[in-house]
């Protein structure tokens, strides 16, 4: 057979064309198997709405994350709006996915321990009804609570590997932005930096301390302003004891602080005069006694007081603000970046905006909720979703 291919032209052409054939046929072959393998893939039941390097975010979990976020008293929402914030909910599960993967990557995901610590933390100004509530008004339970949480705290640490450790902010770049903007730190009048614990000698339902506590009268009220001196007078720290029992909802949460007044607000008709008062007569660092007010006792105290006038750079406070300004500035400029380059090295088809996009200006199945009694009008927002 050799000595006939060799010696016969005619042969050698037909037993190349026929080779040639074979190996096209094959590869032919190849390239449908390969195909077939990808479409087959790429099939998702209806329910899945991404993926992420194989991994499905499913309609389920991006209805409770929108549920979660919205407020039942509001206005009813379009179906447009609704789906439009479908898809932002979509993205976000996405680019938490994406960082969760690295974060998992560099050992760096949350333990079980930092997940306790975070759940009740955030469970602890909750009464248990009032908790089970918040997580059944989300569509959520306790299991997807913690998972959303190992996710967030995982990714935190991500962030705070590859993004703020390696900000710095240099002393001539407190200067440069000091000299840019010298008008900002131009106090037209003085101004109090005021923080505040408030009691009330009633029962409220919108008590969010740390301990839950709540005075539900007179006698209470009084014993617990008292508690709260001796507890000043001994040297506890008066944020940490605003977090603990104050029962003003709006300050609670952040120590008491009321943030800079300035002194003109104190003279207007809306300020008691006895809380102006209090304020002016103390000396930075200091607590007052208990306030009675019509209805309610406040303790107050005064952080700091800024005189008018142009404040130098070399101020602890300017320099701490203009520290601060750049950090938030570089850190979101680095983490917008960050995720960019983690999204390019990703695998992601978003379903649910091909869906959209193929309804052709008609509204998908995906504009109506899964979640019971959902109409477009999501329910109380339980404790909220990672975010980046």
């Amino acid at each position: 057979m050799n000595f006939l291919l060799s010696h016969s032209p005619r042969l050698q052409r037909k037993c190349g064309s026929a080779r040639h054939a074979a190996a096209a046929l094959s590869l032919a072959a190849i390239l449908v198997s390969l195909l077939a393998g990808c479409k087959q893939q790429e099939r998702h039941s209806p329910d899945v709405w991404a993926v992420v390097n194989g991994v499905e975010i499913k309609r389920d979990e991006v209805e409770k994350y929108y549920h979660s976020r919205f407020n039942p008293e509001a206005q009813e929402t379009s179906p447009e709006e609704v789906l439009s914030g479908k898809l932002n909910v979509v993205e976000q599960l996405i680019n938490n996915e994406i960082l969760l993967e690295r974060a998992k990557k560099q050992n760096l995901e949350a333990s079980d321990g930092e997940v306790e610590d975070k759940f009740t933390e955030l469970k602890s100004p909750y009464t248990e009804e009032e908790f089970q509530r918040k997580l059944k008004e989300g569509g959520m339970t306790v299991d997807d609570l913690k998972r959303d949480l190992r996710r967030q705290l995982s990714i935190q640490k991500l962030l705070n590997r590859e993004v703020a450790a390696k900000i710095t902010i240099t002393d001539q770049d407190v200067v440069d932005f000091y000299n840019a903007n010298r008008n900002q730190f131009n106090v037209a009048e003085p101004q109090y930096r005021v923080s505040q614990i408030v009691i009330t000698p009633r029962k409220d339902a919108q008590v969010r301390n740390r301990k839950n506590d709540d005075a539900t009268n007179d006698a209470e009220a009084q014993r617990k302003a008292k508690m709260i001196e001796d507890k000043l007078n001994s040297g506890a720290d008066f944020s940490q004891l605003a977090m603990d029992y104050s029962e003003d909802p709006n300050t609670a949460a952040t120590g008491g602080d009321l943030g800079y007044i300035p002194e003109s607000s104190l003279n207007g008709p809306q300020t008691d005069p006895v809380l102006k008062k209090a304020v002016t007569s103390l000396k930075p660092g200091q607590v007052s006694a208990p306030i009675q007010m019509r209805d309610n006792i406040r303790i107050l105290k005064l952080v700091a007081r800024e005189a008018a006038g142009q404040r130098g750079v070399n101020d602890p406070q300017v320099q701490q603000m203009i520290r601060d300004t750049l950090r938030n500035r570089k850190e979101q400029l680095l983490r917008n970046a960050y995720l960019a380059v983690a999204r390019d090295e990703a695998r992601v088809t978003n379903y649910l905006a091909l869906q959209v996009i193929e309804a052709a200006g008609k509204l998908p199945d995906a504009a109506k909720s899964t979640l019971p009694g959902g109409t477009g009008t999501p329910a109380n927002p339980a404790p909220p979703p990672a975010k980046q």
